[in-house]
């Protein structure tokens, strides 16, 4: 299927929202306060804010078990210590290329 094709395949749903935070919704888009064409977009872009902001706190979490992690924290140690000499060189290179 061509890259338009799915970009335009959708799911039909219905959602039940509290009256307020739905008044509040249609209003920000009456407004045009978002980029949002209609109160259907506005909840599709929040839902795509939320699942990017969700995705982002587990790779956060991901990242945050990996310092916790002896065996990972050896592996970095290590390969710093062997990139050492390669990265002073560099620096060494750099620091001649400015002065010149």
């Amino acid at each position: 299927m061509p890259a338009s094709a799915r970009k335009l395949e959708a799911q039909t749903t219905t959602v039940r929202l509290p009256k307020r935070l739905y008044e509040q919704a249609r209003s920000v888009v009456e407004k045009g306060a978002t980029d949002a064409k209609s109160l259907n977009d506005f909840i599709v872009i929040a839902i795509k804010t939320y699942l990017k902001i969700y995705e982002r706190k587990q790779i956060d979490a991901a990242f945050a078990g990996m310092a916790q992690d002896a065996r990972y924290q050896k592996e970095a140690k290590m390969l710093a210590e062997e990139f050492a000499y390669s990265d002073w060189e560099a620096l060494q290179l750099e620091e001649k290329d400015l002065r010149a």
